[in-house]
């Protein structure tokens, strides 16, 4: 039985030809059509609403408390020089049954330490939380320490958790007869999951007639925007800006009583926020952060460095051998100056962030002096943003 095949397909022609131009126009279309989606997408970077602005109400609580821990390798609180240390050891054992009024106690084992922690949005009763302790006393390392029952106090003074647990360090303290070694904070400890909540915060959500958006960078432009983004999507009005910081939204009719769902619509909404021309300098570590917004005026900057050397050769002058002459030493200073000028470097109008750092890296020179020529532009008014030192 004979098996069929398709007869081979030809080519009229110059080989490969026709397909090699077909590809290239193709080829080139795509480039430009590419070129056109590139210029038509906005220059700023969007940003999800839920992390451009905080629901007022929906918050953390911070709680403190006092506790002791024990279990330490005599590295505790010096019970003579700590008096509520030592309070404290003895109103809790006076709690248990165990009288040691007048009793001296020399124990180093125990460290009076302040718990804190911050109390969840809608965290209910019996989760967990994680809480922070700190010695208060003269304790040199709490390793191995274990924090015993501590209520967890919030600012009107009612107890929302109960702390306890084994801590968790991550320095430590080496100390010899002549040397000392330290690394990280051996005083502080965490206690992951270490307080549970006792008592709820009260927060109708679903029940709200309205909600507030509070932006974590105030701005007008930035308001207006979220507000915009949140009417076209719903196709009513429902949001208006109040101020740079607040955006209040009208719960819609089909949403009453479920505002979660109302939430969880309108936050994954994307809207590009616009924030003020803002150059921060820390002058303690040299860090300067500057926005993209950054607009300088035509300004030359010139920079340049003083460097003043002395170096001191003295003479020895010797007697002759036999003679009632002294020793004496002639002193000789050398001091020289020399200056590192730069030629002026012309910044021109308008020029973008990236622009403005290659031209001050021109200079060669380092942070610190940069912080000298923002400040010295900015009072010269050729600076088109606001300066904040931190």
């Amino acid at each position: 039985m004979g098996v069929s095949r398709n007869p081979p397909v030809k080519f009229e022609g110059s080989i490969g030809m026709p397909g090699i131009r077909t590809a290239r126009l193709f080829a080139i279309a795509c480039a430009a059509l590419l070129t056109l989606a590139a210029s038509a997408m906005p220059a700023g970077a969007t940003s999800r609403i839920k992390d451009l602005a905080n629901i007022e109400g929906v918050r953390q609580n911070q709680l403190i408390g006092y506790g002791l821990v024990v279990g330490l390798n005599g590295t505790g609180d010096t019970l003579n020089n700590i008096p509520f240390t030592k309070q404290s050891l003895q109103a809790m054992l006076e709690r248990m049954g165990v009288n040691i009024r007048g009793a001296t106690i020399r124990t180093g084992n125990v460290a009076a330490v302040m718990v804190t922690g911050n109390l969840p949005p809608f965290g209910t009763q019996g989760t967990r939380m994680d809480v922070t302790v700190s010695a208060l006393g003269d304790a040199k390392d709490l390793r191995g320490g274990t924090l015993l029952v501590t209520p967890l106090l919030g600012a009107d003074g009612n107890v929302y958790a109960v702390a306890q647990g084994t801590l968790a360090i991550s320095g430590f303290n080496a100390e010899g007869e002549a040397a000392k070694v330290v690394r990280g904070v051996p005083t502080v400890g965490r206690i992951a999951n270490g307080a549970i909540i006792e008592r709820e915060i009260e927060f109708a959500l679903n029940r709200l007639p309205n909600v507030r958006l509070a932006l974590r960078n105030a701005d007008f432009t930035t308001a207006k925007r979220i507000a915009a983004a949140v009417n076209d999507y719903l196709g009513v009005k429902t949001a208006e800006p109040l101020d740079p910081s607040t955006v209040q939204l009208s719960i819609p009719p089909e949403f009453k009583g479920n505002v979660v769902a109302f939430l969880t619509e309108i936050e994954q909404l994307q809207v590009d926020p616009d924030l003020a021309a803002k150059i921060v300098i820390d002058e303690r570590s040299g860090i300067i952060v500057m926005g993209r917004d950054v607009r300088v005026a035509t300004v030359a900057v010139a920079q340049g460095n003083l460097t003043v050397t002395i170096s001191e050769s003295p003479q020895v002058s010797q007697p002759n051998p036999l003679s009632r002459g002294r020793t004496v030493v002639t002193p000789r200073s050398s001091v020289q100056v020399t200056e590192d000028g730069k030629k002026f470097a012309v910044v021109k109008s308008g020029v973008s962030l990236q622009q403005l750092v290659d031209g001050l890296n021109g200079l060669g020179i380092g942070p610190r002096d940069l912080i000298s020529i923002l400040q010295a532009i900015k009072a010269a008014g050729a600076i088109e943003a606001d300066i904040e030192v931190m």
